[in-house]
């Protein structure tokens, strides 16, 4: 991967700011005609730096505002339970976020849904049927304090 000069950094800022903008806008803001830019943000692209370009959503409006971060304990460690619920949990579209993680559980899940009875359905009907898992220990969000999408650089 090639390293990033300033100019790398400012493109990458301004894209995670807002990357919605033309080429010629992101020129204009980092002090650069756009045929360098596009030559640029391809890079970045390429190497990996720039993952994929998402529209955030507000889950209020679509009735998905019921935030749940959920642990997740299996039922035994080794491989291959491990494997079976990376490979299940891909699968379920409530879950938008899964970390594998250290300390008393070994993954953490961020799940959205429409409130408290269509959450106990889903851990009835979706995650408890996931074969690996063990136990889980909810935490319900009340109010969102920061949420930033974007990587300090």
């Amino acid at each position: 991967m090639s390293t990033l000069d300033a100019t790398d950094i400012r493109i990458l800022k301004e894209l995670q700011s807002n990357s919605n903008l033309t080429t010629k806008e992101l020129a204009a803001r980092v002090s650069l005609s756009p045929t360098p830019v596009f030559d640029r943000v391809k890079r970045l692209e390429k190497d990996g730096y720039i993952k994929k370009y998402v529209a955030v959503l507000d889950p209020e409006k679509l009735n998905k505002g019921f935030c749940i971060f959920c642990n997740v304990k299996l039922k035994q460690h080794n491989c291959s339970l491990g494997n079976d619920f990376m490979r299940d949990i891909q699968d379920v579209e409530e879950v938008t976020e899964c970390y594998n993680i250290s300390g008393e559980f070994d993954y953490m899940l961020k799940i959205y849904v429409d409130d408290m009875k269509h959450y106990q359905d889903f851990v009835l009907n979706k995650l408890g049927q996931i074969p690996s898992l063990g136990s889980i220990q909810s935490n319900f969000v009340m109010a969102v304090v920061k949420q930033d999408y974007s990587i300090p650089i």
